[in-house]
């Protein structure tokens, strides 16, 4: 089986637009979308089956039992998160800055602060010819490394598939760190402005790190057209192949607003991006399993 993964720096690079024409060049039959924050893969798919939805419970939190604390303010001492206040009748742990790291009830002399579950999002699995897994993270919500490796593992115990895409999210986080393990190859989407070689850099010295192998790919390539010549050098020195660039097409986004693949208008994307996917293919399939 052989997973690929394509990833951004940055947002709005046109990662999840480029998963969603692969996953119809490709007929692929299980995906992921692991942007657990901002999940929108389902909106180009368009699956005529409802979700199997269940709930995820992350790190626990803690509350303090105001039927039995003292008032000592041990807890409110040793916070390191400013997760307990003050009030005139004790004190109050707020679920939502509390990370859960406990230290409070090893400090609390009564033992009145107990461990509550946390429910931070659902993880959702589409079955029908194909498997799809993602999931939502509630606002706020943390544990988001935690939630894309269950995303992961959903679709894996689905999935008999000889080829996976998963659509990961941007930035170089604990989201896409998880969303690396088990991929096979890494596609960098990219675009032609210095935040996007900036971030570009971050995610690729990530992906160094963890020893997975990385192509390039520079979309809107008519923005800012003058520093794609930087972004070639760099991917040159880093060792890094740089596949393709696809030109910019004001219909892409209207055509996805109205739920159509790239794949299935007469866009000038639709050729740059079949010509990526050829290349991504080959390499792929010449890279060893992880």
């Amino acid at each position: 089986m052989k997973q690929l993964l394509i990833l951004s720096g940055k947002g709005g690079t046109g990662k999840t637009t480029v998963a969603a024409a692969f996953i119809k060049l490709s007929a692929c039959k299980a995906y992921a979308d692991c942007d657990v924050d901002a999940p929108n893969l389902h909106l180009i798919i368009n699956s005529s089956v409802l979700p199997i939805s269940k709930p995820f419970w992350g790190m626990p939190k803690y509350k303090i039992d105001s039927t039995q604390c003292q008032g000592c303010g041990k807890c409110y001492q040793v916070c390191r998160f400013d997760a307990i206040h003050q009030f005139s009748l004790g004190f109050v742990i707020d679920p939502i800055a509390c990370e859960g790291c406990a230290t409070c009830t090893l400090v609390c002399p009564i033992q009145c602060i107990k461990e509550t579950p946390h429910h931070v999002g659902n993880l959702m699995l589409y079955k029908s010819q194909t498997l799809f897994s993602t999931a939502k993270l509630n606002p706020g919500g943390g544990n988001s490394g935690l939630l894309v490796t269950e995303v992961k593992k959903q679709l894996r115990q689905e999935s008999t598939a000889d080829f996976e895409i998963i659509d990961g999210s941007p930035g170089i986080g604990c989201p896409v760190i998880a969303s690396m393990n088990n991929a096979d190859l890494l596609l960098l989407m990219t675009e032609p402005s210095l935040s996007g070689l900036s971030d570009l850099d971050r995610v690729a010295i990530t992906a160094e790190k963890l020893h997975i192998p990385t192509v390039v790919c520079i979309n809107k390539v008519e923005v800012y057209s003058a520093i794609i010549d930087e972004i070639i050098d760099y991917c040159h020195k880093k060792n890094i192949p740089m596949i393709g660039i696809i030109p910019y097409d004001k219909t892409v986004p209207k055509n996805i607003n109205l739920g159509i693949s790239i794949i299935d208008t007469d866009s000038i994307a639709k050729k740059s991006i079949i010509e990526i996917f050829t290349k991504v293919k080959q390499i792929l399939y010449e890279t060893k399993e992880r």
